[in-house]
């Protein structure tokens, strides 16, 4: 068994200790990703890693056994259609002592057929809830070779953002600048996962997709980005004004930027992440623009884009070194512009570290 894999699984069993725990079930997705490094192809077909007080089990498909016993030496109980998944998931639960446990933890991605019929295999009444005090606790704290990871993606956004900075012009469209996003990507061979350009009064709308709308003079542009590489995914966004800023920019760009600043001087091991957002909030607010400010400000990211701990006003998660998470407060004026500047952080004992490296001053387009 890899030793990162070994190392994983020891922290969730001791997680499942504290929590009181039997048995927490992962499905393939970015949980089964975190724990061994990869996952079996997603379909209809039940598959789920199974973790137990002291052992672990597969129960896998036999049509795909083959294909992923080179990946782990995981013990499988297989199973073919022709037989169904009942008697090898019973078999699996036996193996690893894990038949009657008084708590059972869900991975919430998994299919609801899989969770009933795992929920069906054991006793009326096992208590159930989902991962966010096992696995996703742990997913929460970054490790040195996921940050390398998270850094490096960054690193890539930014120079994508400034290959965005160098295309813009007047009489392009919004979506002919989400393929030069697109291409620096590829480029650097990471895959484009989104690429959010909204100007003038589309950049009111926090989740714009890039659109026919030819940019102008006087535009705001709202650009915001993200690729994936060797499992790890970026997101930033910054703005970029097209000749003269329309009227009010400048304000509104000081009062966001003033809210950046407040939100990451909030960020601190021990706060709650809901302390971060109140930071935020409270300074576009006091400036007179607290309805225009429609989204939390921010959200986790590891293997997903988006992931715990969510920077939201209602969240009681307490902050801890290597939370990675988003910090992107926005004013969104209707039929005007909007204003978005986003980083990513990973939390350090002083407070946070931003992943990329570019300013956030609006880039100025010259005509």
């Amino acid at each position: 068994m890899p030793q990162q894999t070994a190392a994983r699984l020891k922290a969730l069993r001791h997680r499942m200790a504290t929590t009181g725990t039997g048995l927490v079930a992962i499905a393939p997705g970015s949980h089964m990703d975190w724990v061994l490094g990869f996952h079996p192809h997603p379909d209809e077909r039940p598959c789920l890693l199974l973790v137990g007080p002291q052992k672990e089990a597969f129960l896998m498909p036999a049509l795909n056994a083959e294909g992923i016993r080179v990946f782990t030496d995981i013990t499988f109980y297989t199973w073919a259609d022709d037989e169904g998944p009942d008697v090898a998931l019973r078999s699996a639960l036996a193996g690893i002592g894990a038949q009657a446990p008084s708590l059972v933890a869900l991975d919430e991605t998994m299919r609801a057929d899989f969770a009933l019929m795992l929920i069906d295999a054991l006793p009326a009444d096992t208590c159930r809830t989902f991962t966010p005090e096992t696995l996703g606790r742990l997913r929460m704290r970054k490790d040195d070779s996921e940050y390398a990871k998270l850094k490096m993606n960054a690193g890539i956004a930014d120079r994508a953002m400034q290959a965005a900075f160098a295309a813009i012009r007047p009489g392009m469209s919004e979506k002919e600048l989400a393929a030069v996003i697109r291409a620096h990507f590829s480029s650097e061979g990471a895959s484009p996962q989104f690429w959010i350009v909204g100007a003038g009064g589309n950049g009111a709308f926090p989740h714009h997709l890039a659109s026919e709308r030819i940019i102008q003079e006087g535009d705001a542009v709202v650009i915001d980005i993200g690729g994936r590489k060797h499992g790890f995914p970026s997101d930033i966004t910054r703005m970029a004004l097209v000749g003269l800023p329309p009227a009010g920019y400048d304000e509104v760009h000081t009062i966001v930027e003033e809210a950046v600043q407040a939100a990451l001087k909030a960020a601190r091991p021990g706060a709650l992440a809901r302390e971060v957002d109140v930071a935020a909030r409270k300074v576009i607010a006091d400036a007179g623009y607290g309805e225009y400010f429609v989204h939390r400000t921010g959200h986790g990211m590891g293997i997903d884009g988006h992931e715990p701990p969510y920077i939201t006003a209602t969240s009681e998660t307490i902050l801890e070194e290597g939370m990675v998470f988003s910090i992107e407060p926005g004013i969104y004026l209707p039929g005007r512009f909007g204003i978005r500047l986003e980083d990513i952080i990973i939390l350090r004992e002083n407070g946070p570290e931003v992943l990329s490296g570019l300013s956030r001053s609006p880039r100025l387009v010259k005509i």
